[in-house]
């Protein structure tokens, strides 16, 4: 073997030692870039099933939450005055958590918001629920009528009264014109006259609990049948002159 081939093959050996060095070293950085994304893959799966964790417990307590809400619900309802607790029957036991379906628990904030968006919260209608039964258990306390609208009691009174008057006094002139019916109606008339100095009362009691939120206490109720009885009184001397 010559020199030049000697040479040759050193320069073959020292080429194929200088791939093998580079593809080693491919192989090595391909492992570490694929050791990384495999961590970095399994990091992210760790955090999102964590935070999946974290929702599914978020949302077995409001379940539980709500069971219990209803049940107190259920119990102030069966004691409001009229409702036969035999009609509603046992409150039903709440389902378990791990019935729940699993499409059911939200996954995130996202989820919650789209269902809160399409239709309230089970605590909303909860809430909405247990005011109206502890209304109709313990009605608000309403205020007292403006002192300001007191001098109008006895105006709203005398034209109530006034107007129921004049309603009987139509009624009594078409019973006394004859009929089958001519009794009947001219008692409705000395009826509605008896009720005519009153009759402001309720109307006046309901105009104040509707548009006022407020309560005709006994001073108003006082007012109303002055001018009522005042009305009443007038009307009574025309007809009679």
């Amino acid at each position: 073997m010559s020199s030049r081939d000697y040479q040759l093959m050193v320069n073959a050996l020292a080429g194929a030692a200088r791939r093998r060095d580079a593809e080693l070293a491919g192989a090595e950085r391909a492992y570490q870039d694929s050791s990384a994304a495999a961590a970095g893959e399994l990091a992210r799966a760790e955090g999102e099933a964590t935070e999946a964790d974290r929702w599914a417990a978020a949302a077995a307590a409001g379940v539980l939450d709500t069971d219990r809400q209803a049940a107190q619900i259920w119990e102030q309802l069966r004691r409001v005055p009229g409702l036969r607790p035999r009609a509603l029957g046992e409150f039903p036991e709440p389902a378990p958590v791990e019935a729940l379906p699993r499409v059911a628990i939200p996954r995130g904030p996202d989820a919650t918001e789209s269902l809160a968006d399409d239709q309230p919260s089970a605590r909303a209608i909860l809430s909405r629920a247990a005011e109206r039964v502890d209304e109709t258990l313990r009605p608000a306390r309403r205020r007292p009528m403006p002192r300001l609208l007191l001098p109008l009691l006895p105006i709203a009174g005398a034209l109530i009264a006034a107007a129921t008057g004049l309603l009987a006094s139509g009624l009594v002139t078409m019973g006394e014109a004859g009929g089958a019916t001519a009794s009947a109606v001219r008692a409705a008339g000395w009826v509605a006259f008896l009720l005519a100095p009153s009759a402001g009362v309720p109307v006046v009691a309901w105009a104040a609990r509707r548009t006022l939120h407020a309560r005709l206490d006994i001073g108003g109720v006082a007012l109303t049948l002055l001018g009522g009885m005042a009305a009443a009184a007038a009307l009574s001397f025309t007809f009679m002159h």
